[in-house]
């Protein structure tokens, strides 16, 4: 009576099982590691809107019911922060591309007492960056130089003679 698997036979079915996910893994994804191409990206977000000013407690299925007047909603993604709270603004896919313009009509709509900011979605370019931003290693390439009331010769900061301040009205 055995109990367990042999230690072989257990390592043969894990290697077919990781060599038939690395196999779908690899035709399913481009070279950057996106399911989908650029193009079928830019025709999702063709037919998807951008709601900003989303209350945190409004669910999916409340901004769901909200454009469903506007056509058929297939997806609302509403993105949360990494302790999982809402960020206050969702993105809601639509099955027909002209149901976008309807739903771009509903700017300004009031839900759970907010009032509604609605969007075309534009599309994510890989490596475009909007702005620059220093991270907390960012150092400058200038040398330090000290400011004028320092002086050299090891013995540090120095009184220096300032000529009192003069009135100037403007």
């Amino acid at each position: 009576m055995k109990l367990f698997p042999s230690p072989r036979s257990l390592i043969r079915r894990l290697l077919s099982r990781l060599n038939m996910e690395t196999a779908n893994f690899s035709s399913n994804q481009g070279l950057f590691g996106s399911s989908a191409s650029l193009a079928e990206k830019e025709e999702v977000d063709s037919r998807s809107i951008y709601v900003g000013n989303v209350d945190y407690a409004c669910t999916a299925q409340e901004i769901r019911r909200h454009f469903e007047r506007c056509g058929i909603v297939n997806r609302v993604t509403i993105p949360v922060d990494k302790n999982g709270h809402p960020k206050g603004f969702a993105y809601v896919e639509f099955v027909d591309i002209n149901d976008v313009p309807n739903a771009l009509t509903m700017n300004e709509s009031l839900l759970h007492g907010r009032k509604l900011k609605v969007s075309a979605k534009r599309t994510n370019i890989p490596g475009m960056k909007q702005y620059f931003r220093r991270t907390a290693g960012y150092r400058s390439r200038r040398p330090f130089t000290p400011s004028p009331s320092y002086r050299s010769g090891g013995h540090g900061r120095v009184a220096t003679f300032r000529r009192p301040m003069r009135y100037r009205p403007y």
